[in-house]
């Protein structure tokens, strides 16, 4: 349906795909909805002040650090949270210390996927390969464009900032897209799924019931099933993106 709409939006396009992206992960999400928010908002705002208006104009390294900081917090907190504090509750048994108490802590979808992308606008403008985006319609549409937004691929700034502003649509550039879309979509549903019934039989085999030649099997098994999941959702991305 955002497809469909997309086409037909004029130059509202980028508008539409925005609210369409968010709607899909709030789907999802629900209030978790606001980090990526945040993570639009805070990257944005950095990305205008990294440039201060001094005679130099150099990027502010301190807006850099900031922002890669609150960045990689964001992610840390959300998705390592639990595992510091497993570990680190393991330490403070030792020394018979009480224990920190921490209820599991939710991880967004795609929140490394988001957040990396992110990491790139900012390390772009540093690095003076791109210009900070003055449209914050155009940088969150960069960073939650639903099509990659919950299993990459991780797209760097500078190599999508111009199609933010202007892109081409032509049959032509849609037939390619709905071709690469669907050879992707037979990665994942002839080739990945399958892999992993077999892989996922055999893991859960006992021990003793598992020869070498058969642990193999699974082990070979899996790696491409992984290979598949990944080089395919990635394909189905990059073919809704051409369309």
């Amino acid at each position: 349906m955002i497809l469909a709409l997309y086409h037909c939006s004029g130059k509202y396009k980028n508008i539409l795909l925005l609210l369409g992206s968010l709607f899909f992960y709030a789907w999802g999400e629900g209030v978790y909805l606001l980090v990526m928010l945040a993570s639009i908002g805070v990257n944005y705002v950095s990305g205008r002040l990294m440039f201060p208006h001094t005679r130099n104009n150099k990027p502010s390294c301190t807006v850099l650090t900031l922002a890669i900081c609150f960045n990689l917090s964001v992610l840390i907190f959300f998705k390592y949270s639990n595992f510091l504090v497993d570990n680190l509750n393991s330490f403070l048994t030792l020394f018979q210390l009480p224990a920190i108490l921490l209820s599991p802590v939710h991880l967004p979808v795609g929140i490394s996927f988001f957040t990396f992308q992110a990491i790139s606008y900012i390390i772009d403008i540093y690095t003076g390969k791109v210009t900070p985006q003055k449209n914050i319609v155009n940088l969150g549409l960069y960073i939650a464009l639903f099509p990659q937004l919950i299993a990459g691929p991780i797209v760097r700034y500078h190599d999508i900032a111009k199609a933010l502003v202007k892109r081409k649509v032509s049959s032509e550039i849609f037939a390619y897209g709905v071709q690469r879309f669907l050879f992707g979509l037979s990665k994942k549903v002839l080739l990945a799924n399958p892999l992993a019934l077999v892989a996922d039989k055999i893991f859960v085999l006992p021990f003793t019931d598992i020869s070498m030649p058969l642990a193999w099997f699974g082990a070979i098994c899996y790696t491409f099933q992984i290979y598949y999941d990944f080089s395919g959702y990635s394909d189905m991305a990059i073919g809704l993106g051409h369309m």
